[in-house]
């Protein structure tokens, strides 16, 4: 009996201490989820907000369902909810979702800082330096999922701030806020669209839903103040101008030819991930004119420019028109494309150019005037656009084996297709003929007949070589040599 007793003694105490360790966790759990936030970036009161009157879409007036939703995503939301923060899908994938397109990925906002992510979701890793921010990672699906930022200046010493560069380009952002905050810090109105899975609504912040019903890119804010904060945003609106059908509000459009300079100041492998959307998504072609009108290619590949305005016969540009249209096409129909046949299109006349001073300043013999010129070009562009070896490696080989398929006597064409980048040089010749025509074409047309002809065809082609009058090797230009003077006559 007194056992007992002093069993149901232990058990109440027990009870007690666990509800208490229970209370005390809840409360330092909702502490640090919220109210750190809050102390953090709370926005002053002083404080004028960029931000149009928010717009509250209810579920039964928008086209978002959880079906068009990734079910990971929707788990990371739920979660979230669940461990007591505010959790958003936002951005894109929502203007996608509206606009009647499948979402290439899913991007999660929330009150939550990167590491209390982390300890929600043991599936996650912490990436970034500039802004900190958390992938939970199932399988091959990766969700993003980022604090609320905040403003990054404020009106006294003790006010976070970012770490900002002297032209305003902000280096690291680490600085945390509330909702109305992170939209502010958008950079186009179509990406400040908000989707709470707590209502089922949409959190409209910038007139987002009406620029998409305008087809009209715009951005949050001062523009000149957005593009210097971010230069990379410029390369950002053309990239969602074309793929959306829409056009650059005009007084977002203005700056860039002024602003266009402030892309060098990005780091070079930044500028190459810009470059892969840019040009292998499906619109290389239109977001090469627009890149071209609005002066940015000149920033990123000035030697393209400099080729480009002295191209009183158009062949630099047909090339790359063309070049840019075929990539279109093979991602159209999923066929496989690469940004080293892109970047050989693009810098192929500049190398050229250079090849050809070479040869009449310096007297090299073709081969090492092409090697040098390939090497000065490629080393340039890597100070703007950080190209990986693997890639840089097969334009090198494409460039290198334009000279060779002129040489097709005896062996040379049989040894000469199989080469294992032989296909990749093939296409090049071909591009180049249909931009310049002539013997280039003749000379495509009959690497065309020989890769098609059979063996004893093959042996024909190559001996009628000269019968056809294809096979001229342009004569090298070589520099006047000095007369030795003659010595005394023997007498």
């Amino acid at each position: 009996m007194i056992s007992r007793f002093f069993h149901r003694v232990h058990l109440a105490k027990l009870t007690r201490s666990t509800a208490i360790i229970s209370r005390v966790l809840d409360f330092c759990r909702r502490t640090l989820g919220s109210k750190s936030v809050e102390s953090v970036a709370q926005p002053k009161k002083s404080r004028q907000s960029i931000l149009p009157e928010l717009k509250k879409i209810s579920r039964d007036a928008h086209s978002v369902s959880r079906k068009d939703i990734s079910p990971n995503a929707l788990k990371v939301l739920y979660r979230l909810k669940d461990a007591g923060y505010e959790a958003y899908l936002v951005g894109g994938c929502i203007r996608d979702i509206l606009l009647g397109l499948k979402p290439k990925d899913f991007d999660v906002v929330t009150n939550a800082h990167p590491e209390q992510v982390r300890q929600v979701f043991k599936n996650s890793r912490l990436i970034g330096r500039r802004f900190r921010l958390a992938h939970v990672v199932f399988g091959r699906e990766v969700i993003e999922v980022a604090t609320f930022r905040g403003h990054h200046t404020g009106d006294d010493e003790t006010s976070p701030k970012a770490s900002q560069s002297d032209a305003g380009q902000i280096l690291r952002d680490n600085v945390y806020g509330t909702i109305e905050e992170d939209a502010e810090r958008r950079d186009f109105s179509i990406n400040a669209l908000y989707y709470s899975v707590a209502d089922f609504a949409i959190y409209d912040f910038a007139n987002g839903i009406e620029a998409i019903a305008a087809r009209k890119i715009e951005l949050i804010g001062d523009p000149e103040t957005r593009y210097r904060e971010d230069p990379v945003r410029m390369l950002r609106a053309v990239r969602f101008a074309t793929k959306l059908n829409m056009d650059i509000a005009p007084e977002s459009k203005e700056p860039i030819k002024e602003l266009a300079v402030l892309l060098k100041n990005i780091p070079a492998a930044r500028l190459f991930e810009e470059f892969l959307k840019l040009f292998m998504a499906g619109k290389a072609f239109d977001n090469f004119v627009m890149l071209n009108d609005l002066g940015i290619i000149k920033q990123l590949l000035p030697q393209l420019a400099k080729v480009l305005k002295q191209d009183s016969s158009g062949k630099v540009f047909n090339m790359i028109t063309k070049a840019m249209q075929d990539t279109d096409q093979r991602v159209a129909i999923d066929k496989p494309v690469t940004p080293a046949f892109t970047f050989a299109a693009l810098l192929w006349y500049p190398v050229e150019q250079r090849a050809e001073k070479l040869l009449v300043e310096s007297g090299l013999n073709e081969v090492d005037a092409l090697n040098i010129a390939m090497m000065e070009v490629l080393d340039e562009v890597q100070r703007s656009i950080a190209i990986p070896k693997r890639f840089s490696l097969t334009i090198k080989d494409i460039w290198f084996l334009q000279s060779r398929l002129s040489k097709r006597a005896g062996r040379r064409a049989f040894k000469l297709m199989e080469q294992v980048k032989f296909r990749g040089a093939y296409d090049f010749l071909q591009l180049r003929a249909q931009a310049e025509g002539g013997e280039l074409l003749e000379l495509a047309n009959w690497w065309q007949r020989f890769q098609s002809d059979d063996e004893a065809g093959r042996e024909i082609l190559v001996q009628n070589l000269g019968k056809e009058g294809i096979e001229r090797r342009p004569r090298r230009r070589r520099p006047p040599t000095k007369r030795r003077p003659s010595g005394p006559a023997n007498g």
